[in-house]
């Protein structure tokens, strides 16, 4: 398997899932963009994979506005000079108890989670449309398959938009060659999953049967096999990586 004269343009690529998602494609040899609120950390990790002998640029994002979006797909569309793929991977997480969620919070977890895929999903599609084999891989959540555990329920509410938008968008794309998957992870050493208490952890990995907690480099492998040439007719999907915590 491998991307080799393939680009990528991961969002949220600054850290966790995001950079083991830039690196893994890197390596495999595409030519990746990597976009976050963080530009500094960003442009790390695109130096250290310059480092490696890999081909990374960066720059910044704010996937709850539009504009932002739009200059950051035309800007990598130039610096690459094409798109192939696309990760929506730029989410923020909440545990805020139900009674306890404001209307700011609830309208930024949607802004960024969700409104903030679909529409670089819709301007990404001009660029994609004109490659061979395009990719859009959108990370969804556990939560968005059965409601979370720790999560809040606007995040639960945020990702399971994200799984309806991959099911429409893999229907609405798929003439033009174009295919949508989605990720669910359960719970994954991140340091977003960090803001969860000791014992909220020690709950969610009782409830995991395989009795370990999801890594980012399975989830990267996992991107990487749905962005190679090996998935040109899997799309419409939203795949489990949880260890067992949700089968159905």
């Amino acid at each position: 398997m491998t991307l080799a004269g393939k680009t990528a343009l991961i969002t949220g690529g600054a850290q966790g899932i995001g950079r083991a998602i830039a690196s893994e494609l890197a390596r495999q040899g595409a030519r990746v963009a990597i976009y976050d609120i963080n530009r500094e950390q960003a442009q790390a990790v695109a130096d250290d994979l310059v480092r490696e002998g890999c081909d990374g640029v960066a720059g910044y994002v704010d996937v709850a506005s539009l504009d932002s979006i739009r200059a950051m797909i035309g800007e990598a569309a130039e610096r690459l000079g094409w798109l192939d793929i696309v990760v929506n991977n730029a989410g923020i997480l909440s545990s805020t108890p139900v009674q306890e969620i404001t209307e700011d919070e609830w309208d930024r977890i949607m802004a960024v989670n969700l409104k903030g895929s679909f529409f670089v999903a819709q301007t990404a599609f001009p660029y994609l449309k004109e490659r061979p084999q395009p990719r859009i891989i959108n990370m969804a959540s556990l939560a968005g398959r059965m409601g979370g555990y720790e999560s809040s329920l606007a995040y639960a509410a945020s990702k399971g938009g994200v799984i309806s938008m991959t099911y429409g968008l893999s229907r609405q794309y798929a003439p033009f060659g174009i295919t949508v998957n989605s990720i669910c992870p359960g719970p994954t050493e991140t340091p977003m999953i960090r803001q969860w208490s000791d014992a909220q952890l020690a709950g969610l990995l009782a409830r995991i049967p395989i009795g370990k907690i999801c890594k980012p480099e399975h989830i990267a492998l996992t991107v990487a096999f749905l962005a190679s040439d090996a998935a040109e007719v899997i799309t419409g999907l939203a795949l489990d990586i949880n260890g067992g915590l949700y089968v159905g």
